[in-house]
């Protein structure tokens, strides 16, 4: 486990990534240090490394570098942007009821709307990869996914079975969690090296921020609505085939931000396109676990990575919160950015 080398004296490498993690995490959340300390340093005497051990300076050198890479980046602003509550047009996002109990606030105005503008760590900026527009309200593809969400997404009078709605709850967790998870024991399959599942976790979670960027950015330039506004308001949108419903309520409450594009296919996308790439093929048997309160199957298994991209997008349908279309464009923008990412950064030495 000593592969790291500061002043002649050889150091842990784990040390190294540990002090790294530590040190990132205080710069940007200080109000947290004591737990991080605390955390650090019971990892230190779990796997018998000194506190002086040479990987130390080595991860917190790592650090330094990466936090004054990032500084002014535009990430958790001191002065945010003004609230952004979109607008009255038909297609227009604005703030939608949450008629369940639990987050977010309802007709809350949008959440981080910084992150649209934040610096990216690979691309050249947050639109390089902004979606396509969504389709105008009368086309036959709005029509068809508007009554495609409105059947299978309520919380009563819907279409939908036992399964999908578990599906549903199983996909409504946080997803960068949810997806590190999965890259731990990933990692531990098949890696042999720290510097492998570094690579790996970098390249993975790299492309998973990018990609909540290229998200954000398109959801404010689109602003477009959400299926709950879009059904309540579907006699008033200009599409005869729209029969609306001003009583719809989806099966979760709406996270506050536009629907277009889907920032959970986005990350699932990345990320999933990110392990795909570095293992070199999608035929990767493995498990997701997720914590969401309602869900009943708490584990499922997968043979295919794509497969379990593809339940995402089923997901935010059942769960009433986003169109067909905003999943589906969101996860072409997720590989892609992982596709950018590992062809441009984080490259082998060898």
């Amino acid at each position: 486990p000593y592969h790291v080398n500061i002043n002649g004296a050889a150091g842990s490498s784990s040390a190294a990534a540990a002090k790294a993690a530590h040190d990132v995490l205080v710069g940007l959340f200080p109000s947290q240090q004591a737990a991080l300390d605390t955390t650090y340093a019971d990892y230190l005497v779990a796997q018998g490394f000194a506190a002086n051990d040479p990987g130390v300076a080595v991860g917190a050198q790592a650090a330094a570098g990466i936090l004054a890479l990032r500084a002014n980046d535009g990430s958790f602003p001191t002065t945010p942007p003004p609230p952004f509550v979109g607008g009255n047009a038909p297609g227009d996002w604005r703030p939608t009821p949450s008629l369940l109990p639990g987050p977010p606030p309802s007709l809350a105005p949008m959440a981080a709307t910084w992150l649209a503008t934040v610096t990216p760590f690979t691309l050249t900026s947050p639109s390089q990869f902004r979606a396509e527009p969504p389709p105008a309200l009368t086309s036959s593809l709005y029509t068809r996914h508007y009554k495609e969400v409105k059947a299978l997404g309520g919380l009563v009078e819907t279409k939908r079975k036992p399964k999908q709605t578990d599906l549903a709850y199983f996909w409504s967790e946080n997803f960068l969690a949810q997806w590190n998870r999965v890259l731990r024991a990933i990692a531990a399959g098949h890696t042999t090296h720290i510097a492998e599942s570094a690579r790996l976790f970098a390249l993975a979670n790299v492309a998973a921020a990018d990609a909540a960027i290229t998200a954000w950015d398109s959801k404010l330039h689109y602003a477009f609505w959400r299926p709950i506004t879009a059904i309540r308001e579907g006699s008033n949108d200009g599409n005869d085939e729209t029969v609306g419903d001003p009583n719809w309520q989806s099966l979760i409450n709406n996270p506050n931000y536009p629907d277009y594009t889907s920032g959970a296919n986005n990350i699932t996308g990345a990320m999933t396109r990110s392990i795909e790439r570095f293992l070199g093929t999608d035929k990767v048997s493995f498990s997701v676990t997720s914590n969401a309160p309602a869900v009943i199957q708490k584990t499922r298994n997968f043979k295919r990575l794509s497969a379990a991209a593809r339940e995402v997008v089923e997901a935010r349908i059942y769960l009433g919160i986003h169109f067909r279309f905003a999943d589906t464009a969101a996860r072409r923008q997720g590989r892609t950015v992982a596709d950018w990412a590992f062809e441009h950064y984080l490259r082998p030495v060898d």
